[in-house]
């Protein structure tokens, strides 16, 4: 028996107009159906059940009729857009030196992106003392003038710099490392997919865990803290969630945290999925209580407040000298059901994800150093701050929207924006693909 809990607008996925949709109970799952004018009925699973849906979502307004009428074809940001620009991306080139199965940027063939271009972009796009821009592409790192974009953006008044990469040149080039920790790179976003070869065979096309392992540590060797961004498809590799961040807790303080994103079907996989090709929220949530155990305390892991709760979620943690998370919220908090604005939001993230100096006392490159130093100085309550700041870890994810499970009542919460010819568009209706 179905039930509708909740009206809304999509889109077709072949012809992406704009069409109603509704939220429709099937048992214990949710799906988003909709029904176009010109090519019919459509549904995607968006909700598994394993979590209640509507404590999960709390109290966020639904769409009303005749809201948003142009949404998402005028994205730039209209007025009716709910969520200010927390991190902005920036496309610096079109090449790309793998050839992904999965890639919302359909990376690979095409050129740089003309440094004076970006230059000016980066000025334009820049509020001086708050933007935190991502570089991305294609692979960023392909290009040797990165460290030049890097200075510029920090020119440009950039507060935080941040390289979206899938680790190879970091890998191979340790003096490129060093280049873009001297010219101002906060962290490193770096795609990691597995614990082990097979998973990258799959997704990437090549063995790359040993060439993941040596970018660690040559971002280690320069203080560049580094989030690890695993891209979770069905039947690959959503039996390592529990892996990726047991791995991540141990190369602390070097990784700041996982990132992770459901598979979404745009860009080089363009065709309608099938519900059995998607990764809902909730079955994430479900898969870490799983895998982790009682690695990750149980209620640590909080729904986004900056995006729309069923884009994400975030959990922050200190890791502590027997390597366990020790948790700094959790669900239920006197803080977690607000709405939480893109420069807050924008501060935590890049106040984690950033690598603080170690103390003069440790060597750079020597975790277990730094631990003990920090050990002898939590009798203080400065001790245990700079502790905390160090050892800091997060949990987080972002569930991208495609053509067949695009909500615009997520997308209008969405506060990750890519800088395109002055404008900035929501990242999920930029990449938007049609699946006919």
């Amino acid at each position: 028996m179905e039930k509708i809990l909740r009206q809304t607008y999509s889109v077709c996925p072949v012809c992406l107009e704009r069409i109603p949709a509704v939220h429709v109970a099937r048992g214990r799952e949710v799906h988003l159906v909709k029904q176009c004018p010109r090519h019919g009925g459509f549904s995607a699973v968006i909700w598994r059940g394993l979590r209640d849906l509507e404590e999960w979502r709390g109290d966020q307004p639904p769409i009303a009729e005749g809201e948003n009428e142009q949404c998402p074809h005028a994205c730039g940001l209209c007025p009716d857009h709910r969520q200010d620009t927390c991190c902005t991306v920036l496309e610096v080139t079109r090449r790309c030196n793998l050839k992904c199965t999965f890639c919302f940027a359909e990376g690979g063939e095409g050129e740089d992106i003309p440094f004076e271009t970006l230059r000016g972009r980066l000025r334009a796009l820049a509020v001086p003392g708050k933007t935190l821009v991502q570089l991305s592409g294609g692979e960023p790192t392909v290009r040797d003038d990165l460290p030049r974009l890097v200075s510029a953006a920090r020119e440009a008044g950039c507060r935080h710099v941040q390289l979206n990469t899938n680790g190879l040149r970091l890998a191979e080039d340790e003096e490129y490392v060093r280049t873009l920790a001297e010219a101002g790179l906060s962290f490193v976003f770096l795609q990691f997919d597995g614990t082990g070869d097979d998973v990258y065979r799959a997704l990437r096309g090549r063995d790359l865990l040993d060439v993941k392992l040596r970018a660690i540590d040559n971002c280690a060797r320069f203080n560049l803290g580094v989030v690890l961004v695993p891209t979770l498809v069905p039947g690959i590799n959503t039996g390592e969630i529990g892996n990726i961040i047991r791995f991540a807790v141990s190369r602390t303080p070097a990784v700041r945290g996982v990132h992770f994103q459901p598979v979404s079907h745009f860009g080089r996989i363009p065709a309608l999925p099938s519900d059995s090709m998607r990764f809902t929220l909730d079955e994430l949530l479900a898969a870490i209580e799983e895998q982790a155990g009682d690695l990750v305390p149980k209620n640590s892991i909080i729904p986004s407040r900056c995006n729309h709760p069923l884009c994400g979620f975030h959990a922050d943690y200190v890791v502590t000298s027997g390597g366990r998370l020790h948790p700094l919220h959790r669900e239920g908090g006197q803080c977690c059901g607000k709405i939480v604005s893109a420069d807050q939001n924008r501060s935590f993230i890049a106040t984690k994800w950033e690598r603080p100096e170690p103390p003069k006392s440790a060597s750079r490159n020597d975790g277990d150093g730094e631990k003990g130093c920090c050990a002898a100085d939590l009798k203080s309550f400065d001790g245990f701050l700079l502790f905390a700041r160090r050892y800091s870890f997060t949990l987080t994810a972002m569930a991208f929207q495609d053509a067949g499970n695009l909500d615009l009542e997520r997308l209008r919460r969405c506060s990750l924006h890519v800088f395109d010819d002055g404008r900035f568009v929501p990242f999920c209706s930029y990449y938007l693909t049609a699946q006919g």
